[in-house]
């Protein structure tokens, strides 16, 4: 007798599903068609699944593959209206579709005000709009911006008592939220929608009223006190500044606190994953919960309690945490994983994983675009897949070297399906990952657990006070490890650039050779040296574009000038010197396009301007003005391909116009808004394109 292997996507029925209602987010999302067109689809999909059952028994059975055709269109047309009906601005009640820049506002704080240098933020949902004296009840988020005044060193009293549900009303215009728009820049808009944020506001002393009632929930009210209880804990009982931040950062989340140095140590070194609330704390928790629970499945009388205390256990410390978005993901997985167990002997561990991502899409599909979501469900399925393999590569006798190397598979499995993403996403790989995994993640388990028990210990001072300074000085140790890794040569490889479809090449690599270790199919491997094929051509064609490349881009940074004179994978740079020193603002603003473009090599200069203000580039002729300047009238106009204004130069728009034909004008971002307002109209009235960098991000010129 023959015995044939089932395929997994045959044990995996929620992966059947998932991925048609993944590709109607997607599909939803970037094409932006009419609602009644998804509910159309919906309901003939639906009556055609229906009608399927109809069919006599042996035309259904040849029929099959159109019933899940049928299913997999009816959920593309679920993940489409998901995807709508998500969008804040599609609710007929958000307060955009009504709102004007006179109108005031009523609005409740979601979370307790975060100190950052200059000013106090809080994301705040917007109740009411007051328009001609009514009160129009709305939906929808903002951002609130205090000024922060001190006094005497102390916060202004009036900030002190803004905390969670306070309500304020202001009638100060709102600002929309806008992307810097440089090239490879980080999509805060997009970031900010995904939680129903449209708008903000900066308010000063003066400018806002609190009302005497608040607006609080008791979920929300009782997380924020256990938060801010456990953050008083490790305050009081961990000594040293780094060590508190870290240790809030890896028990609840709390990241204010954090060295930004030292997270950009965890990040080079690729461990930063520890540092956020995630699958690892809850597979900490969970194997914890598992292993003091295991004697009651030897009776049958209390196996069914085991799931319930799990699962009491691990959504307890997520509320615990602060139900951040990343430790939810990983309670709804690890509950459908001890629900799966509970329920039958031998589960699928994929067609559990694809039951916990199509809850949490339906839930909230924009966590399709969230980092954490991808990384979290490729980490867990690439261990899944490739750490037996990898595992398998030696025979370890010795049991300590065995459990060593058996560590280091889990660190080598887990990289190969989150690779991808780490690059795609952070443009870098670390070197060293397997020195850092191998210390970090097991000593990030062990203080994780240190600091439950300080939690625990709390009534016992001296108890707590000895457990405090140990978990200090074992944060020292791992952050000093992490920084001594991150110092050794080539620790990091930076600059890496792949598009989204060289990303997918990589991923049908990835996944052909695990569809091979699998099943023992032979079409896997060879589906993955095609893909292998095809990712190398596609990288080699891109690096031949961009040494090709000849490009001009004037940046968006606010109060400052900057401008990239691109030449294959070098360029020059004309700007503020500070932005050469100041590692955040080049990072944050100049990097991200460095890194698009592949411009690894920097000739940075600040002296690219030429005799009488204009240099040549291919055969673009560019005219940089950022100092006072006169220039007469002639005979025979110059031409003038790109115009760039900085600063605040005192010129005359028309007299320009008399000496040059101008092409194009672009205002940077250092240039004040009422002078850009002032030219603008200038050219306008003499027919030259202008373009303000500061409305429409960044301005790129194309020479070749």
């Amino acid at each position: 007798m023959t015995f044939y292997a089932i395929p997994f996507w045959k044990k995996s029925p929620f992966l059947r599903l998932l991925l048609p209602l993944m590709a109607g987010i997607i599909l939803q999302w970037y094409q932006q068609l009419p609602v009644g067109f998804w509910w159309y689809v919906l309901a003939l999909s639906f009556f055609a699944s229906i009608l399927y059952f109809f069919i006599p028994f042996f035309k259904r059975f040849r029929l099959s593959p159109l019933s899940g055709i049928f299913v997999s269109i009816l959920f593309l047309a679920l993940g489409a209206l998901l995807i709508w009906y998500q969008d804040i601005r599609h609710n007929e009640n958000w307060f955009g579709n009504n709102y004007r820049s006179k109108d005031g506002l009523i609005v409740t704080l979601d979370e307790p005000l975060v100190e950052k240098n200059k000013s106090f933020k809080a994301n705040a949902t917007v109740n009411f709009l007051l328009q001609n004296e009514k009160k129009i009840p709305v939906r929808g988020t903002i951002i609130l911006y205090f000024k922060k005044d001190t006094i005497d060193g102390k916060t202004d009293s009036l900030l002190q008592h803004l905390n969670y549900g306070s309500q304020i009303i202001f009638d100060k215009p709102l600002q929309e939220i806008k992307n810097s728009g440089n090239p490879g820049g980080f999509d805060y808009k997009r970031y900010a929608l995904f939680q129903d944020i449209t708008h903000q506001v900066f308010l000063k002393d003066g400018e806002f009223e609190t009302l005497k009632n608040k607006n609080e929930h008791w979920l929300n009210k009782f997380l924020f006190t256990a938060r801010e209880k456990v953050i008083g804990i490790i305050r009081e009982f961990i000594p040293g500044e780094k060590e508190r931040g870290l240790a809030e950062a890896l028990l609840i989340g709390y990241k204010d606190d954090l060295d930004q140095n030292l997270v950009q140590s965890y990040t080079n070194t690729g461990v930063v994953h520890i540092i956020a609330i995630s699958g690892m704390h809850l597979a900490l928790v969970y194997w914890l919960l598992a292993s003091l629970l295991k004697p009651l499945r030897r009776k049958k009388q209390t196996r069914w309690l085991r799931p319930i205390l799990i699962i009491t256990g691990l959504w307890f410390f997520s509320l615990l945490a602060g139900a951040q978005a990343s430790v939810i993901r990983s309670a709804v997985m690890f509950t459908c994983i001890v629900i799966g167990e509970s329920f039958t002997r031998k589960t699928s561990i994929y067609n559990t994983l694809a039951a916990s991502a199509f809850i949490l899409l339906c839930y909230d599909p924009y966590w399709l675009w969230d980092v954490g979501f991808q990384l979290s469900y490729a980490a867990v399925l690439s261990i899944v897949i490739f750490m037996q393999p990898i595992y398998n590569w030696f025979y370890i006798r010795n049991k300590i070297l065995d459990f060593i190397w058996k560590l280091n598979a889990v660190s080598i499995a887990a990289q190969v399906l989150t690779v991808p993403l780490s690059i795609f996403h952070f443009h870098q790989f670390p070197n060293y990952f397997l020195l850092t995994n191998f210390i970090a993640v097991p000593l990030s388990s062990f203080i994780v657990l240190g600091e439950i028990v300080l939690c625990a210990l709390i009534f016992i001072p001296f108890a707590a006070g000895l457990v405090g300074k140990l978990l200090s000085w074992l944060i020292w140790v791992m952050n000093s490890y992490i920084e001594r890794i991150e110092s050794l040569p080539y620790s990091l490889w930076d600059g890496l650039q792949i598009n989204v479809v060289q990303t997918i090449f990589l991923y049908i690599i990835a996944g052909g050779a695990g569809y091979w270790l699998l099943e023992k199919n032979r079409t896997g491997l060879k589906t993955a040296l095609i893909a292998l094929l095809g990712f190398v051509f596609l990288r080699s064609y891109s690096f031949i574009e961009t040494n090709r490349q000849q490009k001009i881009i004037v940046y968006n940074v606010p109060q400052r000038q900057a401008i990239d004179i691109i030449h294959g994978r070098n360029y020059l740079f004309e700007g503020d010197s500070d932005l050469l020193r100041d590692d955040f603002l080049r990072n944050f603003h100049l990097k991200p396009s460095r890194i698009l473009h592949r411009i690894p090599v920097a000739s940075e200069s600040n002296n690219i301007i030429g005799r009488n203000n204009y240099f040549m580039f291919g055969s673009k002729k560019i005219m940089l003005i950022n100092n006072p300047v006169s220039f007469s009238k002639t005979e025979k106009k110059q031409s003038i391909d790109l115009l760039v204004i900085s600063k605040n130069p005192k010129i005359n728009m028309l007299r320009l116009a008399n000496s040059f034909n101008i092409k194009q004008v672009v205002f940077d971002g250092s240039v004040p808004a009422w002078k850009i307002n002032s030219w603008k109209k200038d050219c306008d009235s003499l027919g030259i394109p202008a373009y303000d960098v500061n409305e429409k991000g960044a301005f790129v010129m194309s020479v070749r």
